[in-house]
């Protein structure tokens, strides 16, 4: 994976309108080694080609084996839900003794990663990505080779501990083989039967209460209003095991911190391979991540060219995408190629002009992020700056209108804009009178079209495409649609109805406009299909005239 760079390719509100964040949140990842790398994944830039390509072969590399290996994949998953942060633990283990249970987070990592590598033993996953050796520290925090996944401070780790064990528990033996002598004392002169507990609750009701507590080998522990528990008191003997227990208890404690500070230790000294496998697992994890959701998304490697162009064949966007599938929708590809330039997107509501201009920036940012791309093929070439300009950005905390927030976002993209820049903007001026905004527009067009900057814009102002040397694409929108069977089908619909029939039968697909005088009729198509006086429609398209 690349490493990151203080460079910003695109703000928050372009990575969000364009999808890359939707993407981003979309990929499944289970580690927290692949979260934490998605955070911070950076894009690649212009001169960073080669490595661009390296990453997408590794992804690519990573669809083959998870396509060919199902049941692995699974069981990589399963491994790495179980896999915690241990970074802290590692990092610590060279400052001090480590506590038991922290020891275990390390042996079940590194349990984690000798399964990892053994499940990535397919030719097709790049060396890089296997879990470096660290089966020498696996044995020495498990001497027994049980490999299974739980830790204690073994008797393997130490004679003196092992002795020291064995001490305590013949004391043990001791303690009870007294406890027993009493107890069957106290059975066969009392008729008093205790538990292997050596204790006894006897109800308050039972006619032999009294007679137990006249005896002076159990002592009363505890009380309640229905009942009262006896334990066997503890004889000289006996205190005098529990004292030299005591006494042992201590000595295998300070054995046991010994040995912990011994494996903390030895456990620093392998803090760079271990670390360098945290990082290993999480760009397992993230590679698989966007594998798979290239695989479920019917994804595709993008062609990355050294020129500055984008070229998109039957591109989806993939929230729109979505959502039509969750309706039972079919989506309608969008095929676009930018260049260096002004193209402008024209044509009327409802035609998808937005989800044209989202498509045109999410298949490239996704590129530079190294993700695979929701088209049939793409080529695209680095840029330095990518930004959209769109929607109502008003800024309430400012008192600006929509159409100042607008304009002051237009500064900010302008000022920023270098070579190889990609700006996408949604209607601009649509927040001001129309004479103004068809002015302000063309004056736009104007500037940009000398840039050296792939400049996307979507408008109702047909005249700016007049411009010489812009690239008008037009919406088929209704081009190709048999009326009769659409009035047909609106003629007994609801209101809602109607527009999800127009809706059904759009052609979102681009078409370039050759013949400038092509004048579009969509907007009236679908005022008059949804009911607007005729007498108003041909009004209009006299003035159209």
């Amino acid at each position: 994976m690349k490493a990151g760079k203080n460079r910003r390719l695109a703000n928050v509100k372009t990575r969000t309108e364009t999808g890359l964040e939707y993407v981003m949140n979309s990929i499944d990842l289970n580690t927290p080694f692949g979260k934490k790398q998605l955070r911070e994944l950076k894009p690649y830039f212009p001169g960073e080609e080669a490595e661009l390509r390296d990453e997408l072969d590794k992804v690519e590399q990573v669809i083959c084996f998870a396509t060919e290996n199902r049941r692995k994949v699974e069981q990589i998953q399963e491994l790495f839900m179980e896999v915690k942060d241990s970074s802290y633990t590692i990092q610590r283990s060279g400052k001090g003794a480590l506590s038991v249970v922290e020891i275990y987070e390390i042996k079940s990592l590194l349990l984690a990663m000798g399964n990892l590598g053994k499940l990535l033993d397919s030719e097709t996953i790049p060396d890089e990505y296997r879990p470096l050796d660290s089966e020498e520290l696996l044995n020495l925090l498990d001497p027994r080779g049980d490999r299974i996944n739980t830790f204690y401070i073994y008797d393997e780790f130490s004679e003196k501990l092992c002795a020291l064990r064995r001490e305590k528990r013949e004391l043990e033996k001791d303690i009870r083989r007294e406890q027993k002598v009493l107890r069957d004392e106290i059975r066969k002169e009392y008729g008093v039967m205790l538990t292997p507990k050596f204790d006894i609750i006897v109800s308050k009701s039972n006619d032999d209460l009294k007679k137990i507590q006249g005896i002076d080998a159990l002592e009363q522990v505890s009380e309640d209003y229905m009942s009262v528990t006896f334990q066997l008191k503890a004889t000289d003997a006996v205190f005098d095991f529990m004292k030299r227990v005591e006494a042992v208890n201590g000595q295998i404690d300070e054995e046991e911190e010994r040995v912990r500070e011994y494996l903390s230790l030895e456990i620093s000294k392998w803090e760079d391979v271990l670390t360098e496998n945290c990082r290993r697992m999480g760009m397992v994890d993230l590679a698989l991540g966007k594998a798979l959701y290239a695989i479920k998304h019917q994804l595709v490697k993008p062609e990355i060219v050294d020129e500055h162009f984008i070229e998109i064949e039957d591109g989806r966007n993939l929230q729109v995408e979505d959502i039509l599938i969750s309706k039972k929708k079919k989506y309608c590809p969008v095929s676009i190629t930018l260049g260096d330039g002004v193209t402008c997107i024209t044509g009327a509501n409802m035609g998808g002009k937005t989800i044209s201009l989202k498509l045109a920036g999410q298949v490239p940012i996704l590129a530079q992020y190294g993700f695979f791309v929701p088209c049939r093929r793409a080529r695209v070439g680095l840029s330095n700056y990518m930004q959209i300009l769109i929607g109502d950005s008003q800024s309430m905390e400012r008192g600006l209108s929509s159409f100042g927030s607008e304009m002051e976002e237009l500064k900010e993209i302008l000022d920023n804009s270098t070579e190889r820049s990609v700006l996408l903007i949604d209607e601009i001026a649509n927040g001001t009178n129309p004479v103004e905004g068809l002015a302000l527009t063309r004056s736009l067009v104007d500037y940009l079209r000398e840039k050296p900057y792939i400049t996307l814009i979507t408008t109702h102002f047909e005249t700016v495409t007049e411009t010489e040397g812009v690239i008008n694409m037009q919406v088929r929108g209704l081009a190709d649609v048999d009326f009769s069977k659409l009035n047909s089908e609106i003629q007994y619909a609801n209101r809602r109805e109607r527009i999800n029939i127009i809706g059904k039968y759009m052609d979102y697909r681009l078409y370039r406009v050759q013949n400038q005088e092509q004048v579009p009729k969509d907007a009236l198509n679908i005022a008059k299909m949804l009911g607007i006086d005729k007498v108003i429609i041909e009004g209009a398209k006299k003035y159209m005239k």
